[in-house]
């Protein structure tokens, strides 16, 4: 479903990404783990869309994600793409229930469709009775859980997830990875996500170890 090839990126004279292949099948669960600063982030911000490669190829769903810029490729991120990261990057001043309809919203949908949808989403994933509650009223916890609502309110394909537990306590943790699983098991949803948390890393299907910008183990 999501295929990179040859992926490239650079800082300056400083190569960080040294061609770098990924394949992930529908369904899977892959995490990528590795010391920092050996490539990790930046891998998964290119495959998301969010940073652009020196070379190399990205297809999503058959797309050629580089061949998009602009208007285009953001109508594609915000429909076919979900984020999870570290830092929930709610907005504060909307609720719970705003902030996961806003990229509902933004891909033009019907509210009353869309408020419904986050809806079953917030209480699916345990936080239905926050909905009206602001970000900075919501426990590190639930904060997090909005913010997967939000990633999942558009059905995207994949769900890029950047050190998703790494603000949360253990007991936090252990819930988000049990509710990437159930997910996974519910809508068959496809997660990619970058960890330093090993019993997170274990559970996938997948482990991807990259080290100075090349993946050194899995495939």
């Amino acid at each position: 479903m999501l295929t990179a090839k040859g992926i490239q990126k650079y800082y300056g004279s400083l190569q960080v990404l040294k061609g770098v292949d990924v394949s992930i099948a529908k369904g899977e669960i892959v995490s990528i783990v590795g010391p920092s600063g050996s490539g990790k982030s930046t891998l998964l911000h290119i495959l998301g869309t969010l940073d652009e490669p020196a070379a190399g190829e990205i297809f999503l769903q058959d797309k050629k994600l580089h061949s998009l810029s602009g208007r285009s490729l953001a109508d594609f991120r915000n429909q076919h793409i979900g984020f999870v990261f570290q830092f929930h990057h709610l907005l504060p001043e909307f609720s719970a229930l705003e902030n996961v309809c806003i990229p509902g919203w933004i891909a033009g949908r019907r509210k009353q469709d869309v408020e419904e949808r986050a809806l079953e989403l917030l209480n699916l994933l345990g936080v239905g009775h926050r909905v009206e509650n602001k970000p900075g009223a919501l426990s590190g916890g639930e904060q997090q859980r909005v913010a997967v609502a939000r990633a999942l309110i558009n059905n995207p394909d994949i769900i890029f997830a950047d050190e998703p537990t790494g603000n949360l306590d253990t007991a936090n943790a252990k819930e988000l990875h049990q509710l990437f699983f159930d997910l996974r098991k519910q809508f068959e949803q496809t997660f990619l996500i970058v960890t330093h948390n090993e019993e997170l890393a274990t559970m996938s299907d997948r482990v991807l170890h990259m080290k100075d910008g090349k993946i050194i183990e899995g495939h």
